[in-house]
């Protein structure tokens, strides 16, 4: 399938570009009837024994600005750790940058290990003086990374975290789960919904768009992630009554759908997935997921293509119609996956 399949005119107002307050004010599309709703309606289309499974990862303060030792000014962000000491990131302007081109931010001192792909590089990382983990000193000179469509400013960069968020490692927001509020999830647990956590480190295919050609042709980036055993306990007494798995955004529905056994079943353990859900694919955990509106000719709009059919288009078009707010801070649609 050609990925000019995927794309769509979003046109500039539609995208969000106000974080909504409060939180779950946000609007819900039901995808399968194309009802209009509140996000606060999350419980009423839900049952008893439902479980939902969110993504508890962090946004890591990951937008660096560092000079290089010729003066030039570059703007770094740093999408995923490889090892102890080596980043892969997002360089700009990549176009004189080499390997072995070195520069500072505040006491970090990188160097470049590979050419720009894309804007993308390696860089090892290392403390000056030796104190102290690159995770330690980010909060100290790094930014959140806001998403690069979002021309608006926050109050508090807690904004662009979920109510969820512990674990730091993520290049943006699992930005489903940002419609959350401590009165949707005592509403959830009133109505007899579970809720479990898994982790996803959201990476760089988060940032960028395919390339011209066919979608297989497309190399998804490996990212990490980890299932508790008290989550796929979770799972399987759900599936054991017949109750739904709704996952909340795509990196969920990743995670679940990568850590299945030979026996069709949920397992507990971490590890990296680049799991590439096409047209095609039947989930084998995930019965409906909470997502939002996503940008044109990305891998989400395929994730979506494959639960929904075609009709994902249908979808989309009434959303724009009707006035919903697209991407990070917009609103979100409820899907039930095809089966």
């Amino acid at each position: 399938m050609d990925t000019s399949l995927f794309q769509y005119d979003l046109p500039a107002g539609a995208i969000a570009q106000t974080a909504i307050e409060p939180r779950d004010a946000a609007r819900l599309l039901v995808a399968n009837t194309l009802d209009d709703r509140r996000f606060t309606d999350l419980p009423s289309l839900l049952d008893p024994g439902d479980l939902v499974v969110v993504n508890n990862t962090r946004v890591r303060p990951a937008r660096v600005f560092a000079t290089k030792e010729t003066g030039g000014a570059v703007e770094l962000l740093l999408t995923k750790r490889i090892d102890e000491i080596r980043w892969e990131s997002l360089v700009r302007p990549a176009r004189r940058i080499r390997p072995g081109t070195t520069m500072t931010a505040g006491s970090l001192r990188m160097t470049v290990e590979t050419e720009p792909d894309r804007g993308v590089v390696i860089v090892e990382i290392a403390v000056e003086g030796g104190n102290g983990d690159v995770d330690d000193i980010l909060p100290e000179l790094g930014e959140i990374p806001l998403p690069p469509y979002f021309h608006g400013t926050l109050d508090d960069d807690e904004r662009y975290q979920t109510m969820f968020a512990r674990a730091t490692g993520s290049a943006a927001a699992p930005t489903a789960a940002l419609h959350f509020t401590p009165a949707v999830v005592e509403a959830l647990h009133e109505r007899g919904v579970h809720m479990a956590e898994v982790e996803l480190d959201v990476g760089l295919d988060t940032f960028r768009p395919m390339a011209d050609g066919q979608i297989s042709d497309h190399q998804m980036h490996r990212e990490r992630y980890s299932v508790p055993s008290s989550t796929v306990t979770a799972i399987t007494e759900a599936k054991e009554s017949g109750s739904r798995v709704v996952a909340v955004g795509t990196t969920v529905v990743r995670t679940l759908e990568t850590a299945v056994g030979a026996d069709g079943l949920s397992e507990a353990g971490s590890g990296s997935t680049d799991l590439f859900i096409t047209p095609g694919y039947r989930t084998r955990i995930v019965d409906a997921v909470l997502t939002n509106f996503h940008a044109p000719g990305t891998t989400l709009i395929v994730m979506i293509a494959a639960l929904i059919g075609p009709r994902w288009r249908d979808v989309y078009d009434h959303a724009l119609g009707s006035g919903y707010r697209f991407l990070s801070f917009g609103d979100a649609m409820f899907i039930e996956v095809d089966s």
